[in-house]
């Protein structure tokens, strides 16, 4: 592949289009893979268990669902929601055994050879992990396609365009999350909030989101799981890129340089959006004025208040930074005069800052 250090900062777009958009014929694939998983994940997988389990919806997010697949290289949350779990304390508290139920299934059919696919189901990390992971393996894929199936309290119920949910539902999360001291825990039953929140985006901003995540990946080759989430930088690119007045048209080098150097900054950034919850409520309001007094960076997910995807270790950011100094001074961020591409003017915080 081309690098995208050595490619010329006007030549970004055919970079993106040559080496990042994955093929139709690709996704077409992926997303009838993803339909066989979630038909069985629905119909039959928990037919035979111990107890009545029933499936509201599985929804697809991870960058499948959100559109922002890279070429050759995808990820599926399959969120499963089940109406046995009525609370997200229950989700907490039984999703361990929804998983094993999963496992047990997917490894039977797989045994019985149900599927045109095949299933690498991956050891689990932690004891307590809120997810089951699996790669599938099919002769139309170049590599394996991670998903991750995480079963789910459905507390949105049914989601419909220009959906904003009942504050009482944020109330009840921010209340169960900070009892068991764990923010951020329950985003997957927020799955379809935070898929809405990019999807319908125009495809420019998506091609900006996947250079800078196959930046991101370049530096975790090197780096490992030191650096921040990668839904943080995605993030970032749509905050920097709303900052600049949500433009469909706008230079691709511009877009990227700018976020490169939020990231520069990253001890200020402090960015949140109203879309889904606000400062409406007495109590979300208080604990939004809790976290967005967290030491920076704070980034928190458009879907879920208790989620500051940005926060834990600061090292993290730092690393990246570092970086970022040495790819400022690539081809890719400067013009053919070598002079260094524009930025956009971009607040480090989000300008209606509630104190």
């Amino acid at each position: 592949m081309k690098k995208l250090r050595r490619t010329q900062a006007n030549k970004l777009d055919e970079f993106i289009e040559e080496h990042l958009l994955p093929h139709k014929e690709f996704r077409r694939q992926v997303n009838e893979a993803i339909d066989i998983i979630c038909t069985f994940l629905k119909e039959t997988c928990f037919q035979e268990a111990a107890h009545p389990v029933r499936v509201s919806k599985v929804v697809k997010g991870g960058s499948s669902g959100k559109g922002t697949t890279l070429k050759d290289l995808s990820d599926a949350d399959l969120v499963v929601f089940l109406t046995n779990l009525t609370s997200f304390q229950e989700n907490f508290k039984h999703r361990g055994r929804f998983i094993k139920e999963i496992r047990r299934q997917l490894e039977a059919c797989q045994r019985k050879e149900m599927f045109e696919v095949e299933f690498e189901v991956q050891k689990q990390r932690k004891r307590k992990s809120r997810a089951l992971s699996f790669v599938l393996r099919s002769p139309w894929f170049s590599q394996g396609v991670k998903f991750d199936v995480l079963p789910a309290f459905d507390a949105l119920g049914q989601v419909t365009e220009d959906y904003k949910p009942d504050p009482q539902i944020y109330v009840q999360l921010i209340q169960e999350c900070e009892k068991l001291r764990r923010e951020g825990e329950f985003s997957p039953c927020f799955t379809e909030l935070q898929r809405a929140f990019l999807k319908e985006r125009p495809a420019k901003l998506k091609s900006l989101i996947r250079l800078v995540k196959h930046w991101y990946q370049m530096c975790k080759k090197r780096h490992g799981k030191k650096l921040p989430s990668q839904y943080a930088l995605e993030l970032l690119t749509i905050y920097a890129w709303e900052q600049d007045g949500s433009k469909t048209k706008f230079r691709t080098a511009e877009g990227f340089r700018t976020v490169l150097e939020l990231v520069l900054k990253h001890q200020d950034l402090c960015i949140y959006w109203e879309k889904y919850y606000d400062f409406e409520n007495h109590i979300i309001r208080q604990y939004l004025r809790r976290q967005l007094e967290k030491p920076r960076p704070v980034i928190l997910d458009p879907a879920d208040p208790t989620g500051n995807v940005a926060g834990g270790e600061p090292q993290r950011w730092q690393l990246l930074a570092q970086e970022v100094t040495v790819w400022l001074k690539y081809s890719c961020c400067k013009n053919l005069d070598g002079t260094p591409v524009s930025t956009w003017n971009v607040p480090v915080r989000t300008p209606s800052f509630f104190m």
